[in-house]
């Protein structure tokens, strides 16, 4: 039954997700909103919505881990998953100027999460801070993009149109979008039913499942535009959707949990899966920042560093070293 129930909400969440965007975005042109707004705003959200419906039903619930573990390990998985088999379909190369502007946000990002999981809670001011932040990045993108003609316009489009292409008809469009939303809510709610269950079927922590599968499974939709994005020649899609992904998985997703709810997070979270995360994350930059981008090299290396880490969850070593 547990089987069951998370593959029915990944399957909700990845459908009803893709949906809800297309219907969101057909709106916002009915509506006459600048392409480069919709693509900043709500491309850039809704594509967050299964992550953050899972993290917001996992606190409710009061599963926190699950909340915690899902951001950590999705973006775990969007850097050594979903960029190693992109690149493994193609190399990626990238605009090095994306890269001191985004990928610093990146960095800053994830150095801000670990350093929050060591005092144990992200409570209601830091969410609200958190969310700010993320308000205001996106503000500067815009400014960057529109008044200034930064070259992550052009990114930005492309990505719009991955996700546009629905009838025109205004009440279609509210329609998939009300259907999408829907659905995420929905596939939120089995995924951590299930995810809850199997962790004690199988004598797991929640943390553990949150990390592995639960971030695999929403990080499909990353994986999906990723890999389309890179049988299409376009590899600045695929890292700007990574990028852009990890941003907001940090500070919109658990900003906005928090301020419904503080999270807490659980000791190997806090002391290793967090670090680890930051470590990638740095990791990444130099090797997109040198021009090379990531050749299927890096690729076959970033995806041998994911087994091994999925491997050692589930060996119970993250765990054993910082003393669960």
């Amino acid at each position: 039954m547990a089987y069951f129930l998370v593959l029915s909400g990944f399957a909700l969440l990845i459908v009803g997700g893709e949906i809800m965007v297309r219907g969101a975005v057909a709106i916002a042109g009915h509506l006459n909103v600048p392409p480069i707004v919709i693509g900043l705003t709500i491309v850039a959200i809704g594509t967050s919505a299964p992550e953050l419906s899972v993290s917001i039903d996992a606190v409710l619930r009061g599963a926190p881990d699950i909340a915690t573990g899902n951001v950590v390990g999705s973006n775990l998985s969007n850097i050594l998953l979903v960029l190693g088999v992109a690149a493994l379909i193609k190399p990626i190369k990238v605009v090095p100027q994306l890269i001191r502007r985004d990928g610093m946000m990146m960095v800053a990002s994830a150095a801000l999460l670990a350093g929050m999981a060591q005092t144990g809670t992200i409570g209601l001011i830091t969410g609200i801070f958190m969310l700010g932040t993320y308000v205001g990045y996106l503000g500067f993108c815009y400014w960057a993009e529109q008044v200034k003609g930064d070259v992550g316009q052009e990114l930005t489009l492309m990505e719009l149109e991955e996700h546009s292409g629905v009838p025109q008809k205004l009440i279609f469009s509210v329609g998939m979008f009300l259907i999408g939303l829907a659905g995420v809510v929905w596939g939120a709610d089995l995924l951590v039913q299930g995810a809850v269950t199997l962790a004690r079927d199988f004598g797991m922590s929640e943390a553990v499942i949150a990390l592995s599968i639960v971030a695999i499974g929403t990080s499909l939709p990353e994986l999906a535009v990723s890999v389309i994005a890179a049988f299409k020649g376009r590899s600045d899609v695929a890292v700007g959707n990574i990028i852009g992904s990890n941003i907001s998985n940090v500070l919109l997703i658990l900003g906005a949990t928090s301020i419904i709810a503080p999270i807490d997070f659980v000791a190997q979270i806090a002391q290793f899966d967090s670090w680890f995360m930051l470590a990638t994350t740095i990791l990444l930059i130099p090797v997109l920042v040198t021009g090379r981008g990531i050749c299927r090299t890096e690729a076959v290396v970033f995806l041998s560093i994911y087994v091994l880490y999925i491997f050692a969850l589930y060996k119970g070593w993250p765990a054993a070293w910082v003393g669960m």
